[in-house]
Order: structure tokens, then C-alpha cells, then sequence
């Protein structure tokens, strides 16, 4: 994990493999900020959807019991939206490196479409 201090709060980007641990454990809430269209396609299972354009970092909810981790599909509009977080006041927020594709490219568990049908189609389930 690195970490970032900015101001009086703190900036963490997480690897999958953190990500993937923490999640596991029940420990974060993933904040999925791609477009419904994207979601839709595929996602991780359980992560919630605040795509980018409809984001008010003053809206979240605190982080007593569970961090918040966005995430994206490269990392790039997660780090934004973090950033936005630590501007509205929250003191510690993370985002996960390389985005949805790199959850993909480590091969981790998440829900496609089938294509044929439309349905859920989970993928590198184990």
C-alpha cells in the first residue's frame, strides 16, 4: 500500500491483492465510479455503483466501521474522486491501483455478462 499525507489526511492507493484480502475479510466497502454501462458489463460482486459524474464527496458516509476503496477500470477516475473525498473532509480514503482491469488481469472474481443471454455470468470463481 502507498500512502499519501495531504494536509491532515491521509491518501492510500491498494493493490488487488489488498483489495481482494481486505474484501474477503469484510473489512472495505468498494465503490465502483464507472458508468452504468460499464457496471452493468461487469463488476466486482458486491461493490457499490457512484459513477464519476454523479459523485458529492460530501454525501458519503463516514468510515467507523468499514474504509471505503474506489476503484475504476484503470485507476484514473478513482484517484480523482478520492481526491474530492480528502477535499470534502474525510481523512482517510483509498483507491485501487490499475482499476478494474487489473482485478481482471490478477484473475479475481467477478460478474460478467453472458452474451447470449444477457444474464450474469460469473467469472474466476473459486
Amino acid at each position: 500500500m502507498k500512502t499519501e499525507k495531504v494536509g491532515d489526511a491521509t491518501f492510500e492507493t491498494w493493490t488487488v491483492e489488498e483489495v481482494a484480502d481486505a474484501w474477503a475479510r469484510n473489512e472495505i466497502v468498494i465503490i465502483d465510479v464507472r458508468t452504468p454501462q460499464e457496471y452493468m458489463f461487469e463488476h466486482i460482486e458486491g461493490a457499490l455503483l457512484l459513477p464519476m459524474p454523479f459523485f458529492n464527496a460530501e454525501k458519503l458516509p463516514g468510515q467507523s466501521d468499514k474504509q471505503i476503496v474506489f476503484h475504476c477500470g484503470s485507476g484514473v477516475r478513482s484517484e480523482k474522486v478520492a481526491r474530492q473525498a480528502l477535499d470534502a473532509g474525510l481523512k482517510k480514503i483509498a483507491h485501487m491501483e490499475g482499476g478494474f482491469g487489473a482485478w481482471k488481469e490478477a484473475k479475481k472474481p467477478y460478474i460478467g455478462t453472458d452474451m447470449a443471454t444477457g444474464a450474469p455470468d460469473p467469472q474466476n470463481q473459486q
